[in-house]
């Protein structure tokens, strides 16, 4: 039974799953109308600065690959017809550049401003942490209606101490976009 997460909470993946190696990140989303809209997750693989340890270590649909190997995004879903996942990061936490303290996942809709679009357009939308090798949902979260004028949400964080892993619930809501999570980041 997968854990639901609600915003501020924190899950020890270490403790609470000891041999999980290979998680996959989903991402899900559905429309309030007929409309479409884009929406992407990114994630940024942070030093103990709290800055990317190089521009590569962005992950997104337009860098689908670490430097590392470690995480791999599956491709742009500029829809979200469909059920399940639809966007993915597959991440092997054994193989991450041990420089790095911290994966940020954020998620933001492309082009919002120019085509008036914000959270509030969506439902069921959510980001999970599933276990590749036994394909069980470990967590999800939930985004619900709490970010309804917002056009970008940093949904969690990964967060390594201490050699262990742990998923951080942050739901911080912005209207900077992906631009706005680099200038913070790079």
């Amino acid at each position: 039974m997968s854990i639901k997460l609600t915003k501020g909470s924190t899950l020890n993946l270490t403790k609470k799953e000891p041999s999980l190696e290979k998680i996959m990140i989903g991402l899900g989303w559905d429309m309030k109308t007929s409309n479409k809209l884009d929406l992407d997750v990114s994630m940024f693989m942070i030093g103990k600065n709290g800055k990317l340890i190089s521009d590569e270590y962005l992950v997104f649909y337009n860098n689908l690959k670490s430097p590392d190997g470690s995480a791999q995004h599956l491709g742009d879903n500029r829809t979200g017809d469909g059920d399940g996942d639809d966007e993915m990061i597959l991440v092997n936490l054994a193989t991450i550049n041990p420089e790095v303290t911290e994966l940020i996942l954020a998620v933001t809709i492309h082009e919002a401003a120019t085509r008036r679009h914000h959270f509030g357009l969506l439902k069921d939308a959510y980001i999970r942490i599933v276990d590749v090798k036994t394909d069980r949902q470990i967590l999800i979260y939930d985004l619900d209606e709490e970010f309804p004028n917002d056009t970008d949400v940093e949904f969690g964080r990964l967060v390594k101490q201490n050699n262990e892993w742990s998923f951080v619930a942050s739901g911080v809501g912005n209207r900077e976009g992906l631009q706005g999570y680099v200038d913070k980041y790079a």
